[in-house]
This record gives C-alpha cells, structure tokens and sequence, in this order.
C-alpha cells in the first residue's frame, strides 16, 4: 500500500536525483517549483550564494482574494507569470528549470509554460 508519507519520500528522492545535477548559478539561477494539495510555491534561486533572488506563491495576499482555490492549474499559472515578471524585474532572464520531483504535468507544466511566456527563458 502507498501512503502519503511514502509518496512524498519517494518524490524526495527523484528531486536529489535531479539536484546532483541542476544547480542555479548567479548568471542562470534555478526556478524551484514546490506543490502541495492547497497551494503552489515557485522561487528563483542562486544556489552559488544559497539566495532566493525572487519568489511568488498562491499564499501571497493578492492571490488570496483574487483565486478561491491556491491549487489548481488556474493558480499555478498565476504563479508562473508572477513569478517570472518578478525575475524580469530583477535583471534574470534565464533560469534553470526544477520541477522538484514532480511530473512534468498539470500545475508543474502551467506554472513553466506561463514563466516562458512572460519572458524566462529555460
């Protein structure tokens, strides 16, 4: 039987997998998606320095009275160009993608696709 505990165990493990990997450098820092069943966090970091440059997520207050429900792919999307126009301002144009673990599917493909269509490239 799978429990919660062993799935999210299980996720933990593929994102140290692609961590070894994907790191965020100053000139191309990492987009780190992070999704529970309620909400969905994004942050931009800089893993040389171990900074979060920028960060969007749907707990903020201006999302809070904007979408009833922080986690759906309708908020993930919100996000995603928050996030990203957030980035923009900063200078950041490019950034590495992690998806954390997750599928790429559903609120973690939102949040991407609306992030590079505000401008991020990855």
């Amino acid at each position: 039987m799978i429990t919660k505990a062993n799935r999210n165990e299980a996720r933990q493990r593929r994102h140290l997998r692609v961590r070894k990997r994907v790191t965020g450098s100053g000139e191309r820092p990492r987009l780190n998606v992070f999704r529970s069943n309620k909400h969905i966090y994004a942050q931009v970091i800089d893993d040389t320095t171990g900074q979060t440059l920028v960060s969007a997520s749907t707990l903020e207050k201006e999302f809070r009275e904007q979408v009833a429900n922080g986690g759906n792919v309708e908020a993930a999307r919100q996000v995603g160009a928050l996030v990203a126009k957030r980035a923009l301002e900063k200078g950041l144009s490019q950034v590495v993608f992690d998806r954390g673990g997750y599928l790429y599917h559903g609120r973690i493909e939102a949040l991407a696709d609306a992030a590079r269509e505000e401008g991020l490239q990855f």
